[in-house]
């Protein structure tokens, strides 16, 4: 248990920061899911774009490793392109 009051303090804001992390994280998966399971071009560019932005916004925050992200649109886009043919 904690003594000093910034230690308790440190608890409280980290649990604050674990639930908003939790949040997005399974947002992204969510949405990930959704864009794996696009069958046509339509689709896959309307999920992959709502994917897109919430990564950035998750690397934004540091909640996403940056090349992480990049991995992920690269191979959205290179399903894309495969749809496409």
């Amino acid at each position: 248990m904690a003594n000093n009051n910034s230690s308790k303090k440190d608890i409280r804001r980290t649990a604050t920061r674990t639930l908003r992390n939790r949040k997005v994280a399974s947002r992204i998966k969510t949405l990930a899911k959704n864009a794996a399971a696009s069958t046509d071009l339509e689709s896959l560019k309307k999920n992959g774009a709502a994917l897109a932005s919430a990564m950035d916004k998750a690397v934004k925050s540091g909640i996403v490793h940056p090349n992480k992200v990049a991995r992920a649109k690269s191979r959205l886009a290179k399903a894309a392109n495969k749809l496409a043919k």
